[in-house]
């Protein structure tokens, strides 16, 4: 990549050129960015995963950019017309929406009314008459009648419609159109009278008549008027003033004093209205969706991040339940490493009603494979099978938790499903991975499509590849993030370490099929196409319980183990004392062990996991109660105050599990006396909380939850833990910013005065 870019892209981020061009030249070497922001602080300056991945994306752009470039200087010079001013600015832009106003005039074009009135020998007159000379084009006008062409009236005609794509296509006028959009558009919708009647459309009863600044339109707004006019429902807009905009470009084109300035301004609304207004409103529609899916996906994936990072029951033996009424509840018994040892039904809901029978089966598997947990699906009877297990009596302390069951039946139904259990049936494998889920969530919901877990919004709206990426990058960072078990890790769950591929991750499952468990980090080189710098990625993310070297059930990479040695051998004691005695760990000097290859950022980071080699990252799990006297929406009272589950967060509000098998939403203005711009800095998904009933409406399904009195003030706790802070280095240290001057935006304006009005 070419050193302006890296420089350019330094400055966007606020970043060091040399920050920026390491993680450059580190992911060109094939290094992962969960490998770069642990394994390599000293390159990236002790950059985040958030803060790698912004460059990658930059870098990506550029990249992406130059091919561009390169498509388009062929095609212009293919047509002759390449000089080396025009091959300076292609070569010179930086802008993606720029360079492609630049390549507009030289575009192949299908046929048009300029193209068709040019090959009638007109594009002299229109030339004529755009110079806006002395020369009268009426008179000028009858010099161009031919067979093709039967008077004046037609020439001018054609002459117009050439020079309003001259117009369309000058990058003058479109910036100038473009920041008109920028400044003023209005996004409208309407709803097609034909279609006002309709049940399915009366979702969208917001949306039959509505209008809104585009600028201040939110993306679930945007992505549910666009789902109402892919669907038939709805006609949406983005309009700005006419007027203005062809006031503008008769700034920039008519001379006023010329006898042709009429024949000019006509062919400019011509323009506005025909060519320039249609394309740069289909800019802003496609850029508003660009932001409106970004927005959704970060939403989407900060949700997953949460889901896959919830709190792990870890090695429990546990019988778990798919409640259901007429086809019963099946179950399953799961060893403390989540294998199926028994699997079976019972019937205690309508219309069997079995409780009696279904008491026995519980108590008596419990007592026969010491059962230490609980879990129950939280679909259809889910609450009543609660209330089954806890009224019975187990002679022992047994937790119970209603498990998340969202795209249980897609894993179900699964190659990834059939693989692992090919001689049972859905149903089996359905209560297995809810069992699972509670064992270690990270581990079962990786096997399964992100978007079948159902914690984003309008996510079958938005752009599926930049979706999938996105999850993908998700799931990655938070498996890298907890490490994985080499002896018990599945495939699935190993293909998403740090430079291994499906097809390693399945090698090393048929290696410790063949040869037994792993009992050293530095076995993995043995298997089949494990190469040195597949080994460096992987290596520090997996974890050997119980080796011989504590190290190898830590983050300390296997390059760093020297590291620690040096330390226990300067002490006089070994690796496994220098983990167990922490008075031996405050006798380290840690600057006596940075070296041109070790820094102090990795000293640290040893240190730290020194203290706590291989425990879990994950917060313990809490056993949680529903209310026992509600069960349904018409147990609800408009005041009554209830615990809850959050089980979804978007832009406008969250959902919360009140055990009645349909969420309450607490809009965002329900959730804080205080504004909240954003729920995912108050709240985070599987919160336990406590909400006040606001609305029931069981017509139409919907519960409105209120958290005002009881939202407890705590720090974003939706977020990702920061970066630890930079220490001082020179090489690495920001410069303070100045404060830049904000231009005088009356948009900007109005939507401070609305915030404050909201604090107020």
């Amino acid at each position: 990549m070419e050193p302006k870019y890296i420089n350019i892209i330094a400055q966007k981020l606020s970043l060091f050129v040399k920050q920026v061009n390491n993680v450059y030249e580190l992911q060109a070497e094939g290094a992962t960015v969960p490998f770069m922001s642990r394994y390599r602080k000293e390159a990236t300056g002790n950059l985040d995963e958030v803060a790698i991945n912004n460059i990658v994306e930059e870098v990506k752009y550029f990249t992406e950019l130059d091919k561009r470039k390169e498509t388009i200087l062929k095609t212009i010079e293919g047509l002759g017309k390449l000089t080396e001013e025009l091959k300076a600015r292609v070569e010179g832009c930086m802008d993606a929406t720029a360079l492609e106003d630049i390549y507009l005039p030289y575009k192949p074009k299908r046929k048009t009314r300029a193209t068709q009135a040019m090959e009638k020998g007109l594009e002299p007159l229109a030339k004529l008459i755009f110079e806006q000379g002395q020369d009268d084009p009426q008179a000028a006008a009858a010099a161009y009648i031919t067979e093709e062409v039967k008077d004046e009236k037609e020439a001018l005609q054609g002459a117009r419609d050439i020079i309003a794509e001259w117009i369309a296509e000058n990058e003058q006028a479109r910036n100038s159109i473009r920041k008109q959009f920028q400044d003023s558009a209005i996004l409208a919708s309407r709803i097609l009278n034909s279609k006002k009647e309709e049940a399915d459309a009366q979702k969208y009863r917001d949306y039959f008549e509505f209008s809104e600044p585009l600028s201040h339109c939110p993306s679930h707004r945007i992505l549910a008027i666009r789902r109402g006019e892919k669907e038939g429902f709805l006609i949406m807009d983005i309009n700005i003033d006419k007027s203005e905009g062809v006031d503008a470009l008769e700034r920039i084109f008519v001379k006023p004093a010329s006898v042709a300035a009429a024949e000019v301004k006509q062919a400019i609304a011509d323009s506005f209205d025909r060519l320039l207004k249609p394309s740069i409103e289909n800019e802003f529609r496609m850029s508003s969706k660009t932001a409106a899916d970004e927005e959704a996906i970060r939403v989407f994936a900060e949700n997953l991040r949460q889901l896959l990072l919830a709190s792990p029951l870890g090695t429990k033996r546990v019988l778990a339940l798919d409640p259901g009424f007429r086809t019963g509840c099946k179950l399953v018994c799961l060893d403390a490493q989540g294998n199926l040892v028994y699997n079976t039904a019972i019937y205690p809901h309508p219309p069997q009603n079995d409780w009696q029978g279904s008491v026995s089966t519980l108590k008596q598997l419990a007592d026969r494979y010491d059962i230490e947990a609980i879990g129950i699906g939280n679909g259809t009877a889910g609450r009543e099978t609660e209330t089954l297990v806890r009224s019975i009596d187990f002679g022992k302390p047994i937790s119970v938790f209603q498990v998340n069951e969202s795209g249980a039946s897609i894993y179900s139904a699964s190659d990834v499903a059939r693989e692992e259990f090919p001689d049972y049936d859905v149903t089996v494998r359905g209560a297995v991975s809810i069992g699972r889920r509670l064992l270690d969530p990270l581990s079962e919901l990786v096997k399964i499509d992100a978007k079948s877990i159902g914690v984003g919004q309008y996510q079958h709206d938005v752009n599926q590849p930049r979706l999938k990426e996105s999850l993908d990058k998700v799931v990655e960072s938070c498996v890298n993030h907890v490490g994985v078990d080499l002896n018990t890790a599945s495939k699935h769950l190993l293909m998403y370490v740090s430079g291994l591929s499906a097809t390693l991750a399945k090698n090393i499952v048929e290696y410790r099929a063949k040869n037994g468990a792993f009992h050293t980090r530095d076995e993995v080189r043995k298997v089949s196409l494990m190469g040195p710098k597949t080994f460096e990625q992987c290596a520090g993310f997996l974890r050997i319980r119980d080796a011989a070297n504590p190290l190898d059930n830590s983050a300390v990479h296997p390059e760093a183990y020297h590291v620690v040695e040096d330390m226990a051998k300067d002490l006089g004691c070994s690796v496994a004392d220098l983990v167990k005695q922490p008075e031996l760990r405050r006798q380290i000097n840690k600057k006596k062990y940075i070296s041109e290859t070790v820094g102090e950022f990795t000293i640290d980071d040893i240190l730290k996991e020194l203290e706590k080699p291989g425990r879990d990252p994950r917060a313990p799990i809490e056993e949680f109660r529903f209310d026992e006297t509600i069960k349904t929406m018409e147990d609800l009272k408009v005041g009554q105050v209830v615990p809850g589950i959050i089980t979804n967060i978007t832009k406008f509000g969250v959902f919360v599990d009140i055990g009645v098998k349909q969420d309450g939403l607490v809009h965002i203005s329900q959730l804080s006396n205080t504004y909240v711009s954003d729920p995912a800095e108050v709240v985070k998904l599987q919160q336990k909380v406590t909400v006040t009933v606001t609305e029931v409406d069981i017509a139409r399904k919907r519960i409105g939850l209120s958290m005002k009195e009881h939202l407890k003030k705590e720090p974003a706790v939706g977020k990702r833990e920061a970066a630890p802070q930079r220490k001082e280095s020179a090489s690495y240290r920001q410069p303070e910013k100045k404060p830049q001057p904000v231009a005088n935006n009356p948009f900007q304006s109005k939507l401070a005065e609305l915030k404050k009005k909201f604090k107020d």
